[in-house]
């Protein structure tokens, strides 16, 4: 069976290119499509890979800006060839499913989430044109509408729907009218052996790409006033913002290497989870070290973390709100069991992940 992969644009090594990844290992002389690729900004995890981009590779900056060529997207995904495959699998959270396959080729595509930028965070991104002119901002909401209907039309070209858990499948319905079949991301378990806790766990921890929808500064504002230890490791564009609202007790650690972060995982007391996400691989990674969650109570983190067994919950996105959760989280401590933990991160195994991937695919290949 000849295959191919399509993912989005490869400019970051977050969850979503875990997942690629994972499909590689299942696929692994398959080729990757997508838009944009990034060798160094993707940490060299695809550099054995053979990699197809689009013409926007040739633009400048729109590898280190991609999201402000929406318009040039549909195009740059419709032009990729895929008649000389069988099954073309795309990892998209917006573009990659909108490929066009002839009708002999199977497409199915592992949604993370309907475009966001089109949909839910639609006033979000056009707030993000702020800095431009007032004929640019004027034009904006007119683009996204163009951009909205190339993705309602664009998802009814796949096959079959995988959503990364309920809670975008049911995004998935609402926004394309498709079924979809639940099949969580993985997490790689192997290269987080369980606490023992030999050192002293002493601080709480953050991990991720340093974007505002992340809420990092949430929790800059609730640790600045408890005064606890914070770690925060990840990189992006809210580093230095971040960094002028924290106080001496957080502290910023940048991007680190797998290994790296497991000791970091090993020792902490706690993981900070403050933002709404459509699954969320992180708090797995925690908790595959027996480390409890802090989470908000929305998105994702519902399918991951069990009240008062693997973490708690706060209800709204607030200071206030976070600090009583981190307070209730002090007082209950002892009773989390890091062996309990682990075994609850277990059920989403990347190997777990690979079965239910390729049984699915025997399931629909005719």
């Amino acid at each position: 069976m000849r295959v191919a992969l399509v993912h989005d644009y490869l400019v970051e090594y977050g969850g979503a290119e875990r997942v690629l990844s994972a499909l590689a290992e299942i696929f692994p002389y398959a080729p990757i499509y997508t838009l944009v690729y990034d060798e160094k900004l993707t940490k060299g995890a695809f550099a054995n890979k053979k990699i197809h981009t689009s013409f926007l590779q040739k633009i400048p900056g729109a590898r280190s800006h991609h999201r402000l060529f929406p318009v040039l997207m549909p195009i740059a995904v419709e032009q990729f060839d895929f008649s000389r495959f069988d099954l073309v699998f795309s990892d998209s959270g917006s573009y990659a499913k909108g490929i066009i396959t002839p009708p002999n080729v199977l497409h199915i595509c592992y949604c993370h989430t309907p475009m966001r930028y089109a949909w839910d965070d639609s006033q979000k991104y056009i707030k993000e044109f702020k800095g431009y002119s007032s004929l640019v901002k004027k034009f904006v909401p007119f683009l996204m509408n163009y951009i909205r209907l190339w993705d309602k039309v664009s998802a009814d070209r796949p096959d079959y729907f995988i959503a990364n858990s309920h809670f975008v499948s049911e995004r998935i319905k609402k926004y394309y009218h498709r079924d979809s079949e639940v099949i969580h991301p993985p997490v790689e378990i192997s290269r987080l052996p369980a606490t023992s806790h030999q050192l002293p766990a002493n601080y709480f921890l953050m991990v991720g790409r340093l974007l505002p929808y992340k809420r990092f500064d949430l929790a800059i504002k609730a640790f600045n006033r408890l005064g606890l230890p914070l770690k925060i490791i990840g990189e992006g564009p809210e580093m230095k913002r971040l960094k002028k609202r924290a106080n001496s007790n957080i502290e910023f650690l940048g991007w680190l290497s797998d290994e790296t972060l497991a000791d970091y995982y090993s020792c902490a007391r706690a993981f900070i989870f403050p933002q709404e996400e459509d699954f969320g691989i992180v708090p797995l990674e925690a908790m595959a070290a027996g480390i409890p969650i802090i989470a908000f109570k929305a998105g994702g983190a519902l399918e991951t973390v069990e009240e008062n067994k693997t973490g708690i919950f706060f209800d709204q996105e607030s200071t206030e709100s976070l600090i009583k959760a981190i307070e209730s989280f002090q007082a209950k401590e002892k009773e989390f069991n890091p062996i309990a933990i682990r075994e609850h991160a277990l059920k989403f195994n990347k190997e777990i992940f690979k079965e239910k991937i390729e049984k699915f695919i025997k399931k629909v290949y005719n």
